[in-house]
């Protein structure tokens, strides 16, 4: 969808600084969370800076500083993956995949000035692995990172982020505890966080977010956190909540495109439509990352305008085409596109295919959902108990279940599930949360 992404202006000062010093160690604070970058469900968030223009523009030059020691000493591996490792967080700050293949060019070439026990290296190959959904890759270099140096914080925050996609939870969840013993801090807290919130507990969600919170310094590692903490507040039915967090992160980074998002989203739950749409115009104007996208998309096709929805779908259908071209793997998002708004036998040819790399409660759900949407019920309910199985409270997999359920004529199971779907957050959706009252309503009303 989820590990927390640390914000790229963490990682972009640590490069600036780090090559003015020619002192460089790729990932010491676990940066990469690419279960952030996978696109997910139920107003779970994927990718998306809480970085601002600064943070652009210190990467920019922490790429250029890394580039002019390169011309003069082309077998510094240490430089290359940093400079690998600055491109992979230049494509999430910018929304541009194009750097992939750049940093994969760089950290390739690290690898073969120093073969052996390079971890800068493996750390940033399993950051871009996680960045492009391959998961299994990414698990891959962070057990050999991790093998290599038993002491990289970042490397089991890779190794974390890519077990948590592939459904492996205890084992993304002893990594988690491995980067808490070795550097207990925004990362790690963040991540940490994550887990719990899988597992329903929010109070301690919410109090690992406001840890990783206390440690925040920086302006954006501020917005960051404040951005999952209204993240957390939305979830559980709190717009207001929600609010309050986004503004406070927008005070400390103005121009986050995912705080202004966030509001947006808020902004809709409370009926301020026209301020949600001018703030998600913004956001897809500045950075037009295919969740933001979809979510103004169906925002728009909620107030029934319909031709401009229509063009957020093309769009989307544009930048998923450029994102595979350049390497990403996403059969997930366009499962769940095609489920909704597009043709459900697509929905299940996709969602089979991410199943078949990985067995996340995300992937369950929205397979199960496939399903139910192509007519295939009584498979779809397996996948959807599956989606639950963690005791995520999670008003999308409730809803979807619910919906299974009631038709395979399970009235008393579908009303249980439809009515905890609104009690966890009834903005859950603009188009599926109309759906799941109406639903409930000819059930007989809550349960």
């Amino acid at each position: 969808m989820r590990s927390r992404l640390l914000p790229a202006v963490l990682i972009c000062t640590a490069v600036v600084l780090l090559l003015a010093a020619t002192l460089l160690t790729v990932g010491g604070n676990g940066s990469d969370g690419a279960a952030r970058a996978a696109t997910t469900t139920g107003g779970t968030p994927t990718t998306g800076s809480a970085a601002t223009g600064a943070a652009q523009n210190s990467l920019a030059t922490a790429i250029q500083a890394a580039q002019v020691r390169l011309r003069t000493l082309p077998k510094d591996d240490r430089t290359w993956a940093e400079l690998g490792s600055a491109y992979v967080q230049q494509a999430r700050v910018t929304g541009d995949p194009s750097y992939y293949p750049k940093a994969q060019g760089a950290l390739e070439r690290s690898l073969q000035v120093q073969p052996t026990d390079n971890v800068a290296a493996m750390v940033g190959l399993g950051s871009l692995a996680n960045a492009r959904h391959e998961f299994s890759q990414a698990r891959d270099w962070g057990r050999k990172a991790t093998a290599a140096n038993p002491y990289q914080a970042g490397a089991y925050g890779v190794l974390a982020d890519a077990l948590t996609q592939l459904g492996d939870y205890p084992g993304a969840d002893a990594a988690v505890q491995k980067m808490l013993d070795l550097q207990p801090g925004l990362a790690s807290f963040s991540r940490a966080s994550y887990s719990f919130e899988e597992r329903g507990q929010i109070s301690q969600a919410r109090d690992s977010m406001s840890r990783a919170l206390a440690e925040a310094s920086d302006p954006a590692d501020i917005a960051f956190c404040r951005y999952y903490l209204g993240e957390l507040d939305f979830n559980s039915g709190n717009p207001k909540g929600a609010m309050e967090q986004y503004r406070l992160g927008l005070i400390a980074a103005p121009t986050s495109d995912s705080l202004l998002a966030g509001r947006a989203k808020a902004e809709a739950a409370l009926g301020q439509t026209d301020a949600a749409v001018a703030d998600y115009a913004t956001v897809v104007g500045r950075l037009p990352l295919p969740e933001y996208v979809l979510e103004y998309a169906q925002l728009l096709k909620s107030l029934g305008r319909a031709s401009e929805a229509q063009a957020q779908f093309a769009l989307l259908t544009s930048i998923q085409q450029l994102f595979t071209a350049n390497g990403v793997v996403d059969d997930l998002t366009s499962a769940i596109v095609e489920a909704d708004h597009g043709s459900p036998a697509e929905a299940v040819r996709h969602a089979r295919a991410e199943w078949g790399r990985r067995h996340s409660v995300l992937v369950a759900d929205a397979l199960g959902w496939a399903l139910h949407q192509s007519g295939q019920n009584a498979e779809a309910l397996t996948y959807a108990v599956k989606a639950n199985g963690l005791g995520w409270q999670n008003a999308t997999f409730a809803y979807h279940r619910g919906m299974i359920e009631l038709a395979l004529g399970r009235r008393d199971d579908a009303r249980k599930h439809l009515s905890d779907a609104l009690r966890i957050n009834p903005h859950f959706d603009r188009v599926q949360a109309p759906k799941a009252t109406a639903a409930l309503t000819s059930l007989g009303g809550p349960k």
